[in-house]
């Protein structure tokens, strides 16, 4: 009555495996003594066992242990084992325990553990939060950075840390995640809530490069195997709850549905045609002006007197950014920016710059591209005469959006 299929009952034995080696040895770790002479020895193991399977089976190097990065070489080296080992175990323990019917009890046992094993974890991620650690506010070295020279996950880190709210947020609800997995009653509705939050740590860590995309997927994968018991009510409750007609009449019934399409479909339309049109307009299709690029202010000359990039003329001008074609920033070397409203004239060579915040401030700018990395300025501002020299900046410079994505992170490259 109770027989579980074979492809059911192997896949127990191998999953059963794989998180006994994933997870071992919480919680005996937790026991004061206990947990130093069993966690001693199972970490030699593996210290001994990762990097021989690297260089004999991968031929690669896994000589950088984990450390704040949990993605190192060394990390799949030891999941790939960890699958081999786990695959052995359910090969051997499937012909000696073939005759079983059923690991409902076994089943259950090993819920109740990856279920702790979970909870600890959303403890521990939530509480890190909540007492803001994990995201510490912007230092000040961050602060006098720029967003170019930063890595994704370094933006990540000083999003979070900007806002100790929101850490304090996301926090608490790891925190209730991991509260509802402790008592049997409320661990699907635990699972569910971990499930939730666990796919946007996941994401974030995928997106934004960071190197624990090894773990928090593993604990995704957990928070699966906790709810997947419950799967069948949630199908039963949500969807065999019985609902009132808002019409009894066939023909009002019909309409109403062709009128709820019709609707849905106008969402649809406008939500894509949108979405489109705020793409083409600043987005990655988006126009760009025939002058696109970081243009370094190297030479400044103001009524016949040069003026060299000193970090002490604060409002001389640093550099020229164009991107859309409508929008021109000036920085000045004081690092702050000036933005203006510009219409590039490509048969003249004119510049028609208006100050975004101070529609009185407009000035006309001659330019001319002697090559494709220098751009001269000449025109008046402000009733002085202006020539200026523009060397373009290599765009390879700025880290945010040259880093890419990493499945092997040796270190944290938090910057």
């Amino acid at each position: 009555m109770n027989d579980w299929p074979p492809a059911k009952r192997i896949g127990f034995r191998f999953l059963f495996a794989y998180f006994v080696l994933y997870i071992f040895p919480f919680p005996l770790d937790y026991i004061p003594y206990a947990g130093d002479w069993l966690s001693a020895p199972w970490q030699a193991m593996w210290n001994a066992l990762v990097p021989f399977a690297a260089r004999t089976v991968f031929h690669v190097t896994a000589d950088v242990l984990p450390n704040g990065s949990g993605d190192t070489t060394w990390n799949y080296v030891q999941v790939a084992v960890m699958l081999a080992m786990a695959a052995v175990i359910a090969l051997i323990w499937s012909v000696l325990d073939r005759k079983r019917a059923n690991y409902i009890r076994l089943h259950q046992y090993l819920h109740a553990y990856v279920r702790f094993f979970l909870a600890q974890s959303m403890f521990t991620y939530g509480f890190a939060k909540v007492i803001p650690s994990q995201f510490p506010p912007p230092g000040l070295d961050r602060l006098v950075g720029t967003y170019g020279a930063s890595s994704p996950m370094g933006v990540l880190w000083t999003f979070m840390g900007t806002s100790a709210g929101y850490s304090i947020f996301t926090g608490a609800a790891e925190l209730l995640g991991g509260i509802l997995l402790i008592p049997r009653r409320t661990t699907l509705l635990g699972a569910l809530v971990s499930i939730g939050v666990l796919s946007n740590v996941v994401a974030l860590n995928f997106f934004y490069d960071v190197p624990v995309k090894l773990y928090s997927a593993h604990l995704l994968l957990m928070a699966m195997f906790v709810a997947a018991p419950g799967v069948p009510h949630l199908f039963g409750f949500f969807l065999r709850i019985p609902t009132e007609p808002l019409f009894t009449k066939r023909w009002a019934h019909i309409g109403a549905l062709v009128f709820r399409s019709l609707i849905v479909g106008m969402f649809v339309y406008i939500g894509v045609t949108q979405s489109l049109r705020y793409v083409r307009q600043t987005g990655t299709v988006a126009s760009r002006s025939p002058l696109r690029g970081v243009w370094n202010v190297d030479e400044l000359v103001v009524d016949g007197t040069p003026r060299p990039p000193l970090v002490t003329d604060l409002t001389r001008w640093r550099r020229f950014v164009f991107d859309v074609p409508v929008y021109n920033s000036i920085y000045l070397m004081n690092d702050s920016r000036v933005r203006y409203m510009v219409k590039v004239d490509e048969k003249k060579k004119v510049l028609d710059y208006t100050n975004r915040d101070e529609p009185k401030d407009k000035f006309l700018l001659t330019y001319a591209r002697p090559d494709p990395k220098t751009l001269q300025l000449d025109g008046t501002v402000d009733g002085r005469k202006i020539h200026a020299v523009c060397h373009l900046a290599d765009a390879k410079d700025f880290l945010l959006v040259n880093r890419g994505f990493h499945w092997i992170n040796e270190r944290p490259f938090n910057r």
